[in-house]
């Protein structure tokens, strides 16, 4: 029996992206990806996503991107919505994590359009196919920019939206994701519900005064970000600005470093035991580690405390 999607739900707000940890063997850590989910909700985040790029999702084998978006809809258990990544490079594995995520409970499906399929015809097919297997499912298109997707013009995405009315969402990740954000409200068809923005929250503040419905940013400052969508629902632009500036320091490090850096300010939080990453990209060292310590201290006063995160299951002092 195929299986269909709950009623739609409307999303907004934050929804992190949580990175996969990894043992010191390079195996899943099932135990810190629940400490992860249960971190997330105690800020207060609007949902949660996974996997995406942040979980290092190209690195992961299909049965364990099976097993792993499992246990992250088992420990979110209902409480706030859940935006799985179903993505590959085979439309038939995709509608096979597709399927996976729908039964087990996902509010809505993010598939990246693959950067092998020039144009919008091609583009119109895949998301087609994917509509029509899994009848009702709410689906985010993913707009990466290559390689891994195929970064796609807003006209382009017109299109699409037009012909896939599945498609209730945009993830736009290309650049310059605020102008493209604007372009696509301007002209969207009523069954766009709204646009996402990601690349790491470092434009939040430009998507947010343009109409951006949510973001998806890595989950080392969740807190923070929480914060900031606060004050921008309450329509307080200098409070944006002012927590935007405070966390710009550790988003300029996570512009470069990524995975690293995400797992490192994870790591000294207590909330991973390991930095272990699989997705090559560079590597913090010790002076860029002290740099992160300095941030993350002048940041203290907006995160969760350590007994909090101990309640948790975090390994804090």
């Amino acid at each position: 029996m195929t299986p269909s999607a709950s009623a739609f739900v409307p999303i907004s707000g934050v929804f992190p992206v949580i990175p996969t940890p990894f043992d010191e063997h390079g195996a899943p850590d099932t135990d810190g990806l629940r400490t992860l989910v249960r971190y997330l909700i105690a800020c207060g985040v609007d949902g949660i996503t996974y996997p995406g790029v942040a979980s290092e999702v190209g690195q992961l084998s299909l049965d364990e991107r099976f097993e792993l978006t499992r246990v992250v809809l088992s420990e979110v258990a209902g409480r706030v919505p859940v935006i799985t990544g179903a993505s590959s490079d085979d439309p038939a594995t995709t509608i096979a994590l597709a399927r996976a995520a729908v039964e087990g409970g996902c509010t809505a499906l993010m598939i990246a359009a693959p950067p092998d399929k020039a144009g919008a015809a091609a583009q119109i097919a895949f998301f087609a196919a994917i509509a029509a297997a899994v009848p009702n499912a709410t689906l985010m298109l993913q707009n990466v920019p290559p390689p891994v997707g195929a970064g796609l013009a807003p006209a382009t995405l017109l299109e699409i939206l037009a012909a896939v009315p599945a498609i209730r969402y945009i993830k736009e990740e290309a650049l310059p994701s605020g102008q493209r954000l604007s372009h696509v409200l301007a002209h969207a068809p009523t069954s766009l519900d709204g646009v996402f923005g990601g690349a790491g929250g470092r434009y939040i503040t430009d998507e947010l005064r343009r109409g951006a419905a949510g973001t998806m940013p890595a989950i080392e400052l969740a807190e923070v970000h929480v914060a900031l969508f606060a004050a921008h629902r309450a329509g307080d632009a200098r409070q944006v600005r002012q927590l935007f500036t405070r966390m710009l320091p550790i988003l300029n490090v996570q512009a470069v470093f990524r995975w690293s850096l995400t797992k490192y300010v994870l790591q000294q939080r207590g909330l991973i035991a390991c930095m272990k990453q699989r997705m090559p990209g560079p590597l913090l060292d010790a002076l860029d580690q002290a740099d992160v310590d300095d941030f993350l201290a002048d940041l203290q006063d907006l995160l969760l405390p350590a007994a909090d995160l101990r309640a948790l299951g975090a390994r804090t002092p």
